[in-house]
């Protein structure tokens, strides 16, 4: 099912032959008339902008998300994987204008302007508003991630004229303005969930889109981005978001499925997994870019005859993100993280069937022929080392816990370690967890009263076969509860970051984000990135974020 679905997205891109692919061509089309009605022209004109982010989600936007939360860090070996700072920087909330994992801005802005010469090219709303709602509901992501992660941020809302400069607006005005589009479109979207709408936007992925920005209001309309206090929580959108949940679990088109939790994110995964709501599809030889195994896998894995993936791997591996000895404590207890702690290498290592995702009992072996044994804490070569090194030997490769849970095969090594996981952005599972948080955290309207908070989080416990939740709870150990599953759910799924922020963990100690570390930075600003020099030359009407150093060019 995945290579059919696959198939037809290429045939996709393969028509837009007339789309903007540079960043520095003019944007406007090459058509005089665009062909509005065939239906194969509109969806080539649509999958630029579907696809837009393939690249950013592949790589750049994991290490910004991943490494800045309490989920991983990144070491370097005998200063290689330091790269002046780009991966330790968000480990630490030490981020500068330079990183390159922050390079990623440009592309949303990219995005926009793919999707409003797309609204242009079909005759804009009033002509043509079925068609353009992709391309709205594509555009509204995209200003999503620029003001979930920079905060204030231009509102791209139409081709901008010769010399028209845009400024950032604030960010509770960029939340405003997604909610508009996004209630607006849902109703012109597609309801459909199969082979042909899979990694497209439907009425449920501009639903599950604000479910996300509504669970998050208090955060996005604070007056400033350390004015939001957790501890003071209160969301005017909390029944709004109810009711979205509700719809797409009403909907009947989406299930946890019977599927392992393991095969979900699988190399062979894709429209047939009934958890994924809205996915990003790729392919390790036509849609090319997702390389988490790279970064997650063991140092030496593809140096001996069988690596851990039950297979010989043809090139090395990166191996520099590595689990945080706090994240990795969520999967101690076996009744709690169920069948997801398979996903996670700890301790003594064993190579994993290849077919199933499940590990065997046959010990992998490193280099010398002895069995990986993986330690959960991380002791760095010379302490408080801002290059986060960890020595370049088998000592300092065995330091913390790897996933699989994007499980790596040999064809990935073969084409440069591009994998053909398909990457879910919004899942059913999430759907379940939002409305939990929603009922805790004291909404009320609900078009299904059977759901409770521990039923809903039940439902999630029962797929992965773990305990179910303890009812007596109060609902604040609950919502302590609830955020550690989302944490052992969701985990290199790239929502830990907003997570933490909303729950009010962001300014946590987590290796090496500790008080004692020289250049770990606990000031409630980092919860946005700087802006990176790419785009304050090009903007040069736009001021770094408050808490960052200005940038000179």
């Amino acid at each position: 099912m995945k290579a059919n679905i696959k198939t037809l997205l290429t045939v996709c891109a393969a028509g837009l032959i007339t789309g903007c692919t540079d960043l520095d061509v003019k944007v406007e089309s090459q058509y005089t008339e665009y062909p509005i009605d065939n239906q194969i022209a509109v969806e080539g004109k649509l999958a630029d902008v579907y696809f837009q982010l393939r690249g950013t989600y592949g790589r750049r936007f994991m290490e910004a998300m991943s490494l800045s939360s309490d989920e991983y860090t990144a070491v370097s070996y005998g200063g290689g994987w330091y790269d002046s700072g780009a991966y330790a920087h968000p480990s630490l909330h030490d981020f500068t204008a330079e990183d390159a994992t922050i390079d990623w801005m440009g592309n949303l802005t990219a995005g926009c302007t793919k999707a409003n010469t797309v609204i242009r090219d079909l005759g804009g709303d009033e002509a043509n508003p079925v068609s353009i709602a992709p391309a709205r509901a594509m555009r509204a992501l995209f200003h999503f991630y620029m003001m979930d992660c920079w905060g204030d941020a231009p509102i791209l809302d139409h081709l901008p004229a010769d010399g028209e400069l845009i400024d950032r607006s604030p960010r509770a005005d960029v939340a405003k303005f997604i909610e508009s589009e996004l209630k607006e479109i849902i109703p012109l979207l597609t309801e459909e969930v199969n082979d042909n709408t899979y990694g497209k936007p439907t009425k449920w992925m501009a639903e599950a889109l604000l479910v996300k920005l509504y669970i998050n209001w208090p955060v996005y309309t604070a007056a400033s981005v350390d004015q939001y206090d957790a501890n003071a929580y209160s969301n005017e959108k909390l029944n709004d978001c109810i009711a979205l949940c509700d719809d797409i679990i009403k909907s009947g088109k989406f299930n946890l499925g019977s599927m392992s939790y393991q095969m979900k994110f699988g190399p062979d995964n894709g429209s047939h997994v009934e958890d994924f709501i809205y996915a990003m599809p790729y392919d390790t030889y036509t849609e090319k870019g997702l390389q988490y195994g790279r970064a997650r896998t063991w140092k030496q894995a593809g140096d001996v005859d069988i690596s851990y993936y039950g297979m010989k791997l043809s090139s090395s591996a990166g191996g520099y993100i590595t689990m945080t000895p706090e994240f990795a404590s969520l999967f101690d207890d076996p009744g709690k993280a169920g069948d997801r702690a398979k996903s996670i290498l700890r301790g003594p290592v064993f190579v994993y069937n290849p077919k199933t995702y499940e590990p065997t009992n046959e010990p992998a072996l490193n280099i010398n022929g002895d069995q990986i044994v993986l330690t959960k804490n991380i002791t760095l070569d010379t302490p408080n080392d801002p290059q986060l090194g960890v020595g370049d030997d088998l000592e300092g490769y065995n330091q913390g816990y790897r996933s699989v849970k994007f499980f790596v095969i040999d064809d990935d090594y073969k084409n440069g370690r591009d994998q053909s996981n398909d990457l879910p952005i919004f899942r059913y599972a999430d759907i379940l967890l939002t409305k939990a948080e929603a009922l805790l955290r004291g909404g009320t309207s609900t078009a299904r009263p059977q759901d409770t908070p521990v039923s809903l989080m039940n439902e999630i416990r029962a797929y992965v076969h773990a305990d179910n939740v303890n009812a007596g709870l109060s609902n604040e150990d609950l919502l302590k509860e609830l955020y550690d599953e989302r944490g052992r759910e969701f985990f290199d799924e790239n929502w830990r970051r907003n997570d933490m922020i909303r729950f009010g963990h962001f300014e946590d100690e987590f290796f090496p984000h500790y008080q004692n570390f020289p250049t770990a930075n606990f000031d409630k600003t980092r919860r946005i990135f700087p802006l990176h020099r790419d785009m304050l030359n090009t903007n040069p009407n736009w001021e770094q974020n408050p808490g960052y150093p200005k940038y000179q060019n």
